[in-house]
């Protein structure tokens, strides 16, 4: 496919990456805004409208698909989800983080390399929104996604569910459990404040 008309760029990498260099290859884009997406999440027609107006309605903060909801500081281990995969929300949604889909102000994305990571393997989802809360004051917001309404859902559920189960998944690999809860417990030593400190939490 001959992308040269189209003002897409491709970047091939003879070296795997990971996860959070896809939000430094974010930076260069010469937009405001910018969205990052898991290779197995495919958005909805009207995703990115559900985001802008979002921004607009003074949620303007890291913006996702699917949001976590820790219930201890000590562990990520039961969380509440909420979002297309998770407790389906009318209403917009303050979370600790989010994940599959992200959509932000390009200023945002800065404060991702404040701090190096517990671990390069996973946890760039809570990178984020620790470090944007932490050095900007950006909170971390799941937009609607109403069970009525899959048009402006992050993600189109059965294509996900289809392409994000292979052996190749993250989830699978194995440490990803345990990298995530000392994650968790790392940041939230290092001055990251959930939902769970205020008044938000159900």
């Amino acid at each position: 496919m001959d992308l040269s008309d189209t003002g897409c760029k491709v970047v091939v990498a003879n070296h795997n990456f990971k996860f959070h260099a896809r939000f430094a290859l974010a930076l260069l884009a010469k937009t405001e805004y910018v969205a990052v997406f898991d290779d197995d999440d495919m958005p909805m027609p009207g995703w990115f409208e559900s985001c802008i107006d979002t921004i607009n309605k003074g949620y303007d903060g890291i913006l996702g698909s699917i949001g976590v909801r820790l219930k201890t500081e000590n562990s990520y281990y039961p969380n509440t989800k909420i979002g297309w995969n998770g407790i389906q929300n009318e209403s917009v949604e303050e979370v600790d983080l989010v994940g599959h889909a992200w959509f932000m102000r390009k200023d945002h994305l800065r404060h991702l390399w404040r701090e190096d990571p517990v671990t390069w393997e996973n946890g760039e989802d809570m990178q984020l929104s620790y470090l944007a809360q932490k050095y900007g004051g950006v909170k971390t917001y799941v937009p609607p996604h109403p069970e009525n309404n899959k048009q402006i859902h992050g993600a189109d559920i059965s294509r996900s569910h289809k392409y994000g189960c292979d052996d190749a998944a993250s989830w699978k690999t194995k440490n990803h459990f345990s990298d995530r809860e000392k994650t968790v417990q790392e940041q939230v030593k290092n001055g990251w404040r959930l939902v769970i400190h205020g008044n938000e939490r159900r």
